[in-house]
């Protein structure tokens, strides 16, 4: 991982089953085993890149980004098409 971004876990989203009032912290580092979820890898990582954490508010299938260069993380905007 260089200093200036994350690294690509997946170029692509993954389509993940939210739950209404879960809390859920996504990737943004791409370093998790746990993709596209955190697991605490960014804590060795040199970019300074920090997890979002949010409480979904329904049950509903989404796209989380995979490539870790949205601009609406953590949900995909189809900036792996321009990786």
């Amino acid at each position: 991982m260089s200093n200036e971004g994350p690294v690509v876990a997946q170029n692509g989203p993954y389509r993940i089953d939210l739950k209404a009032t879960y809390r859920y912290a996504w990737c943004a580092c791409g370093l998790s085993k746990y993709q596209p979820f955190c697991d605490g890898s960014h804590t060795v990582s040199k970019a300074g890149l920090k997890p979002v954490v949010w409480t979904h508010e329904k049950d509903e299938t989404r796209p989380l980004c995979g490539c870790k260069h949205t601009g609406n993380g953590p949900f995909c905007d189809g900036s792996h098409n321009k990786l």
